[in-house]
Formats: structure tokens, sequence, C-alpha cells
């Protein structure tokens, strides 16, 4: 049986709207988990992980990429950093990228899928690799079907089209690495989980972006359809504390790697508690 070895990449750190984050929730309770600037926005890393065996190297998440103006990187207070740079510092190529796996096609998880080359003009950032995407995420966000008019961007997308594999549904799309719809922040947002020595290591996209959205009514103003989302976290929470497993949160800017168990104060709850990040694939 195939098992990864894998470690977790920090994509560049930026900034959003603290209500827009918690959504229903009343920035009152919002604020004493995460704390906000002067301009109402908190602390958000892109996480990826990256995952090796003896043939191929996976990318999963790209995060949001280097082709923006200074008035974007103004916008949402964007460090300058992509997930080449991370990348670079563990002396890995973006050529040598066999396969990358996005959760979802927003901005900060595929805006890394392409660079700008020396003329200006959008191009794939790992050209040798397969890309795979739920069939259902790669039509809307071609459609541009979101609550947001800014976030599938084609700049992102058109340059990456022949390396797309797409899937629908549940499906092995490597030796052990498995990915799964998980609806409700978008329609076609899929969750991928993979095995290494110690276990399953699930990466769940913005079901739950951070610790502090463990609570199933702590969902995104962004969400396409918030009820689904409750109901995807709860089945989740579910699944990974009775089957042990790790999760990864994608935009945690503590400790992004954590395990699930019953809260013991209160039932049908659910705490979170942070394990050793892999910071390199031995």
């Amino acid at each position: 049986m195939t098992t990864w070895s894998w470690q977790l990449l920090r994509a560049g750190a930026f900034r959003l709207d603290g209500g827009s984050m918690f959504g229903v929730v009343p920035k009152v309770l919002w604020q004493k988990l995460a704390t906000p600037d002067e301009s109402n926005r908190i602390d958000l890393n892109c996480n990826c992980l990256l995952l090796r065996n003896a043939t191929d190297t996976v990318l999963i998440e790209t995060g949001y990429g280097g082709k923006w103006t200074e008035k974007d990187r103004t916008i949402f207070a964007m460090q300058q950093r992509t997930i080449v740079d991370a990348l670079c510092e563990i002396d890995i190529a973006p050529t040598d990228i066999t396969h990358v796996i996005v959760s979802h096609l927003h901005f900060d998880h595929a805006g890394g899928l392409t660079h700008l080359n020396d003329a200006g003009d959008p191009v794939s950032s790992f050209p040798n690799a397969r890309i795979f995407s739920q069939q259902r995420e790669w039509d809307d966000a071609l459609a541009n079907r979101s609550t947001m008019t800014r976030t599938y961007l084609r700049n992102h997308l058109d340059p990456v089209a022949s390396q797309m594999q797409l899937v629908d549904g549940e499906t092995e799309v490597l030796p052990n690495i498995t990915v799964w719809p998980v609806p409700g922040h978008t329609w076609g947002q899929q969750a991928i989980r993979f095995e290494d020595g110690n276990g399953m290591v699930a990466f769940i996209g913005d079901v739950m972006p951070t610790v502090q959205h463990i609570g199933l009514a702590f969902s995104l103003a962004y969400d396409m359809e918030p009820f689904t989302n409750m109901l995807t976290k709860r089945d989740l929470l579910s699944r990974a504390s009775s089957e042990n497993w790790r999760i990864a949160l994608d935009h945690e800017p503590g400790d992004p790697i954590v395990t699930v168990a019953p809260d013991p104060q209160k039932h049908g709850r659910y705490v979170l508690n942070a394990v050793p990040t892999p910071t390199t694939a031995d």
C-alpha cells in the first residue's frame, strides 16, 4: 500500500474582513477569537501540503500567487510570498511537481496555479503537472457563479485548462489519495485525504478554515450555502473524530494540523488539539 511523506508549506499571509470570515456570528463574539486590525481584517495564511513518494511529487493547494497589483496587495495585506517561494526554500522546482490538487478555485487557493512570464502574460506555474478539481467547481469557476464577483479569475484558470483532470464525486486520484465533495462554501468544493505512516490526514478546504471556525454556525459570509456547509462540517468532524484523522486547516495562521475529539463539556460538540506539523517530508 502506498503511503506518503508530507510537509506543510506556507504560501503567504494575508487578511480578510473579520465579519465576512465569521458570517452571522456577531463581532462581539468573533473578535474575542481573532483580533481585527484597524480595517476590521483578521490574520490568515495560505497553507499548502507537499506530498512525496518514490515517483510523484504532489502539491495540495497553491495559495494566492503573485499576479497582484499594489492596490490589491494593500486591500488584502498580502505578503510578498508565493507557493513557488515556499518550494524553492526546500529545493523543489515548479517543474518537479507531477500533480496539483485544489480544494476549490477561489483566488486564495488557485491563484498560484499561474504566474506572469517576462512578457506579462499569465502562464502555468506547474507545466508538468496534472491538476485535479471537481467538474462542478471548474464549471462554476468558468461561469463565475459565486457570491463574490472577483474570486474566480480567468488568468488563474485559462492558462491551465489543458492540464485539468476533472472528477465527479469521490475519486481516488492517485494511490491512497482520495478527493470527495464537501459542498457549502462552493457547490464543487472537495476535500483531500491521504495516508502517511501514522494514519489518515485530511485537507478540508474552507469547510473550516481556522481553528476558530469549529462551531457549526461559524461559517463564512462568502459561503454559497451556509446551512449546507454546517451539515458538511458536522459530518466531517464526526468522521475525523471516530476515525482518528489529522486535519489540515487551509487558512489557520497558528498551528494548522489538528486532531478532533468530542467536547467533554458539551454534548454533540468537538474540540481541536494541535499536533506537530511536519516541516520536512522525511
